[in-house]
């Protein structure tokens, strides 16, 4: 397959950049600083702003499968107090909807969407802590993550959204929890474990859509 992975270079992105080619995938790189990655075989990478809607249409066409794992990677709280000084606000709706519509002109259905545990379909199921640091600290951020999914639901594409609870980078051997209606076993997952579930649903190009995951680590 050849796969698009958008946000390349964000601890999710890279985790799933190397998942897929891992599976012997080809994989085309994009965010900011994509050439900044290690070169590897069956890897390309496009240096780009995912907010640039000619840049997004230039490197969507010819993939079989579209990867959204963008994201803000600054610390939560000055997001919250000064927004964010290298990265769009509204990165996650705004380059998810040139996406979309780059696939839709270019006859590309698959995409699956990284988002966050607590909004869209598991809204709601948020515990005390976890309800006070989104309030608190990532309120902008989710709800940012609120009109991404939104903008998913209505693409008529062929879409999964991934919503894993708090995310580590700590190496965890056992696979991740994946629930379609809303469960978690942990309160927290790495970015391994929810690269499979990313890449899984990347490679189901026939499989079931329209579906939302909550991710969390086996217990």
């Amino acid at each position: 397959m050849n796969v698009l992975v958008i946000g390349a270079t964000g601890g999710s992105g890279r985790a799933v950049v190397a998942e897929l080619l891992a599976r012997g995938h080809r994989v085309t790189a994009f965010s900011r600083h994509a050439s900044g990655l290690a070169t590897a075989p069956q890897l390309r990478a496009v240096d780009g702003d995912a907010t640039d809607p000619a840049a997004v249409d230039a490197v969507v066409p010819g993939h079989d499968a579209v990867v959204i794992a963008l994201g803000i990677s600054e610390n939560p709280l000055r997001v919250r107090l000064r927004g964010p000084a290298g990265t769009a606000a509204d990165v996650r709706s705004a380059g998810t909807r040139h996406v979309i519509a780059a696939m839709q002109r270019n006859g590309i259905h698959r995409l699956v969407v990284q988002s966050t545990y607590g909004v869209g379909a598991t809204a709601g199921r948020l515990g005390v802590v976890d309800r006070l640091f989104f309030a608190v600290l990532i309120k902008g951020q989710a709800a940012d993550h609120e009109r991404q999914e939104q903008l998913v639901r209505a693409s008529g594409l062929d879409w999964v959204i991934v919503q894993p609870i708090h995310l580590h980078d700590s190496r965890v051997g056992a696979g991740a929890f994946v629930s379609e209606t809303g469960e978690v076993v942990g309160r927290k997952v790495s970015r391994g474990q929810v690269a499979t579930v990313l890449a899984d649903a990347a490679e189901s190009v026939a499989g079931p859509v329209h579906r939302s995951l909550a991710v969390s680590a086996r217990a």
